[in-house]
């Protein structure tokens, strides 16, 4: 589609214009290899390249108009050359403008924190269909259109995707979209330029010390999303958590809040925990939910009183809650004829396993063994890694430490990384399996009748990435598996 100038730099903060600004753009680009004439490029500096280098490339390729952060030695006449303080942050405002601002034209929510954003963004998604709007969806798992799928490649996309698919909700009927925004996006600017309708802040721990560096930059970062919601926006916030409160210190939203433990606005009890599912008490209203766990009550009540601030009706969203279904990958059980359960579930961090662990051990009897499959990502946060073992082997019975997605790294050196959170003491109880289908079917093998087998970190992922390459491998169907040859074999 063809725009003016004028209409895709709107609102963004230009620093100089060199060059014509009465041209037309027919598209937005910020990789150069997908550039063409009369195009306008974004030069972002990213964190693996730098797109200023690329500038010559897109002249050459009869690039209209290139918006960077600074302008080249030598200037092409036939450019126009826009000089920005931040192109990332650019990018977003131009792709909104590009795409005609769809996050305005719907209701747009976003969902930040640690964990429970997948679930809480995906809950939302499926209360709001069950209410009989058309929705959209953007998380971890899957990202829809209405009821269209569409592969999920980031937790974030990109600004340019971002806006497009918003604009395909918009041409399918859309009036809310519910949006997973991780910190990576925040701290690269990815949803600048968007309209949110309201945010959730979920939790903050310990995860991405590999991208910020600190837990005070993973924190600021978070915040930055709270720090720019509109005023006429609502910012819902878990004060259970201790850095709650921090999250809005600065958002001039309409402020409520949820939790467990403390005094607020939004407030639920487990009452009673199984395996197939929990009573709650919302709002003093008791409520059975098929999921389980804390963290879980966390989300329903997240999800419950989003659905409150926009509008829906009380009883209705409760009726819905009880008939929802765990999200792919998210504390999934699999029972064996055999009378194993195993649990599957994306606890990557040590705080979600922690969480999940105890959730366990909220419901087992005691007279059962617990066994707990754990790897760690490699080329990421190595910080975590014995902080996984430690949570782990201090909350099961037995440990099998495994590889998660080695990604480039040594999956040797990562679990080497992992067995230094253990304690001597308790080593006999671990064992070392680098190969996660042996992982997997040594724990089977191990597991007793009553037992349980906590299979954690990859949840609904279907592959696994090593040296680059992404190999099919579902936890899940493994150990569905696993329970078929046992049952044919003890059979």
């Amino acid at each position: 589609m063809v725009k003016t100038l004028s209409q895709i730099v709107k609102n963004v903060e230009v620093l100089k214009i060199y060059g014509n600004s009465k041209i037309t753009i027919n598209q937005v680009v910020f990789d150069s290899r997908k550039i063409a004439g009369g195009d306008l490029f974004v030069a972002v500096k990213g964190t693996q390249t730098d797109g200023h280098e690329y500038i010559n490339q897109v002249i050459e390729k009869k690039a209209g108009c290139i918006v960077c952060e600074k302008i080249p030695d030598e200037l092409t006449e036939s450019v126009t050359y826009i000089t920005v303080k931040n192109s990332a942050k650019a990018l977003g405002v131009i792709a909104s403008n590009y795409y005609d601002n769809p996050s305005e034209r719907l209701k747009l929510i976003g969902v930040t924190g640690t964990n429970g954003k997948t679930t809480i963004a995906t809950l939302l998604y499926n209360v709001f269909q069950k209410l009989g709007y058309k929705t959209g969806l953007f998380s971890t798992v899957q990202n829809y259109i209405d009821q269209l799928p569409v592969e999920a490649t980031h937790t974030t996309p990109d600004p340019l995707q971002l806006n497009e698919v918003l604009n395909k909700m918009i041409s399918a009927g859309c009036e809310y979209a519910f949006m997973e925004v991780s910190s990576h996006a925040l701290a690269q600017y990815r949803v600048s330029g968007l309209h949110f309708s309201g945010g959730i802040f979920t939790n903050i721990t310990h995860d991405h010390l590999d991208y910020h560096k600190t837990f005070d930059e993973y924190l600021k970062a978070k915040k930055l999303f709270f720090d720019f919601l509109p005023k006429n926006a609502f910012a819902l916030v878990n004060i259970d958590d201790k850095n709650g409160r921090v999250m809005v210190q600065n958002c001039k939203s309409h402020l409520h809040t949820y939790a467990l433990k403390s005094v607020s606005d939004f407030k639920a009890r487990v009452l009673e925990s199984h395996f197939d599912g929990m009573l709650l008490s919302i709002d003093n209203i008791e409520v059975w939910s098929n999921l389980i766990g804390d963290f879980n009550a966390y989300n329903i009540l997240a999800v419950y009183a989003a659905a409150l601030l926009l509008q829906q009706d009380k009883d209705e969203i409760l009726k819905i809650i009880s008939s929802l279904e765990t999200v792919n990958g998210r504390f999934e059980y699999v029972r064996s004829n055999t009378g194993i359960t195993a649990i599957v579930d994306y606890a990557h961090t040590p705080d979600a396993l922690k969480n999940v662990l105890n959730t366990i051990s909220k419901i087992r009897t005691g007279n059962e063994q617990l066994i707990t499959v754990v790897g760690a990502g490699g080329n990421r946060d190595k910080t975590k890694r014995p902080v996984m073992a430690r949570v782990a082997i201090e909350n099961s019975d037995k440990v099998i430490l495994t590889s998660d997605n080695p990604r480039n790294e040594d999956p040797e050196t990562i679990v080497q990384d992992m067995k230094a959170g253990i304690d001597p003491s308790r080593s006999r109880n671990v064992l070392i399996i680098t190969d996660r289908r042996e992982a997997i079917k040594t724990a089977c093998l191990l597991a007793k009748t009553g037992d349980i087998i906590l299979i954690a970190g990859k949840g609904h992922e279907t592959y696994q990435e090593i040296k680059g390459v992404k190999y099919h491998f579902s936890d899940k169907e493994m150990v569905t598996e696993q329970f078929m040859l046992n049952k044919l074999n003890l059979q």
